[in-house]
């Protein structure tokens, strides 16, 4: 099948010279021009030159509904035709946006119980950092600022969230950090960050004490939250020990330090539950969301908060005559009424079930690629899981930098029809729709064997 268009694939840098793409060589850009993605239907695209792919990263981590889900199309026609925008500054509001505050608070861990809509999971992680300053304004405690994350950690890439980022991708050449409030622990990847011989248990243990260790160094009038994904999507696909938000947790309720969970990509039923926190029981004091909240249909995140955490922030607003936060597109009615119709389709489709039905079969094809000469480690839980490329399988000693084994790997993946993205770490991150079938599972899994099998003499070269 070849689609109907004017433009070839291969297009030429006088194509996309008005283009600037993120996460790539510009230079190179400009040389091969990008893959052009026309249509989807199901967990499947297509390029203008009618080449079919497996969408195994759900487009970034967010897709999860697929790419032709016609009661999400009919939610945002509805509401186009019916109120288009209006916005939520000086007590105004929209039905869908109402709606969906209600049905997030009721879905939410515990103690979760107030919704501040914005538009994108960096702009919700902004967000967060600025109230929860605000709040240690509030109550009275002004030296309480600093804000710990960790190695490997992807919270957003603007200015504040950027600096939570524990990527060197993420600073190099922004002039980050400018800030003396922000630090960063030690990855939990008991793969590569554990110690020789050292139980998970064990490493827990230390990586729990290195939390309470900065927290006394930097002085705990000082530390005010530790924000942490459940899962670790863009730095590597980490997925922690068991216990290592158990005892995480008490050192921070110790030193009256906020947890702020970051959902932006496990939420809504990608690790087996709706939340990530709820998997890892995590009791969390904010969190945000956002990718899954609409199934990436239009843009929407959302920053939830505890009521305890929100009565300080309504009584400085009185004090101080206004809360001085929001965007021109906090809860936009057609964003929201997209969203509702998401978690209408969760709800009544059990996604949260079809989730945990089809991990077993996933997870078991995942760790099948362990025994492959290229992988270190097959990591995952629910429907998302990482491959960690390595040179040695016995060392874990990874290939050269210059090498770009991840990239090069994907590539030979992606001649396959089957869509991934290589992650720093040189690990292969894989996120499939939540509506995949069992079958379309296997024929996934079956390409990724097949492009890792082609980049093995390209690889033993670069050895």
């Amino acid at each position: 099948m070849t689609l109907a268009t004017d433009a070839p694939n291969s297009l030429e840098a006088k194509d996309v010279a008005y283009l600037v793409h993120p996460y790539t060589n510009l230079r190179a850009h400009e040389q091969q021009g990008p893959l052009v993605i026309a249509r989807g239907e199901g967990v499947r695209v297509w390029d203008i030159d009618g080449k079919d792919y497996i969408e195994g990263l759900s487009g970034l981590w967010c897709a999860g509904l697929g790419f032709s889900e016609k009661r999400l199309v009919e939610a945002a026609r509805r509401q186009l035709e019916r109120m288009p925008y209006t916005h939520t500054f000086a007590h105004r509001s929209s039905e869908p946006v109402i709606e969906l505050a209600e049905r997030l608070v009721k879905l939410a861990p515990e103690p979760l119980a107030k919704v501040f809509f914005v538009n994108s999971g960096s702009e919700a992680i902004d967000t967060a950092i600025k109230l929860v300053w605000y709040y240690n304004n509030a109550r009275g405690k002004p030296e309480k600022k600093r804000i710990i994350a960790r190695r490997r950690a992807y919270h957003g890439i603007t200015l504040a969230a950027g600096h939570l980022t524990g990527l060197p991708y993420a600073r190099v050449g922004f002039d980050l950090p400018m800030s003396d409030r922000f630090f960063h622990v030690t990855c939990p990847s008991h793969y590569r960050d554990g110690l020789p011989g050292e139980s998970e248990e064990a490493f827990c243990d230390r990586l729990a004490q290195e939390v309470e260790t900065l927290i006394r160094a930097l002085g705990p009038e000082t530390v005010a939250a530790f924000f942490a994904e459940p899962v670790m999507g863009a730095g590597g696909v980490v997925v922690p020990p068991a216990r290592y938000f158990e005892k995480i947790q008490p050192i921070l309720r110790k030193y009256d330090v906020l947890m702020v969970a970051d959902e932006v990509i496990c939420g809504f039923g990608r690790t087996g539950n709706m939340w990530g926190s709820e998997t890892f029981s995590i009791r969390p004091d904010l969190l945000v969301c956002a990718k899954q909240l609409s199934s990436a249909y239009v843009p929407i995140a959302a920053l939830l908060m505890s009521k305890e955490f929100y009565d300080v922030l309504a009584d400085q607003s009185a004090k101080l005559g206004t809360l001085g936060m929001g965007y021109t597109y906090s809860g936009h009615p057609v964003a929201a009424a997209v969203a509702l119709e998401t978690l209408k389709i969760y709800e009544s489709d059990r996604i949260v079930d079809r989730v945990r039905a089809l991990a077993p079969r996933f997870q078991a094809r995942l760790a099948r690629l362990a025994s492959h000469p290229l992988v270190g480690e097959a990591r995952g839980i629910g429907l998302i899981g990482g491959l960690e490329i390595v040179q040695d399988k016995r060392t874990k000693a990874q290939f050269p930098q210059e090498a770009k084994a991840a990239a090069q790997i994907v590539a030979r993946i992606l001649e396959q029809g089957l869509i991934l993205r290589p992650l720093p770490g040189d690990v292969i991150g894989i996120c499939p729709p939540l509506i995949i079938a069992e079958h379309e599972i296997d024929e996934l899994f079956d390409r990724l064997e097949r492009g890792l099998d082609a980049a093995l003499p390209a690889m033993a070269k670069a050895a």
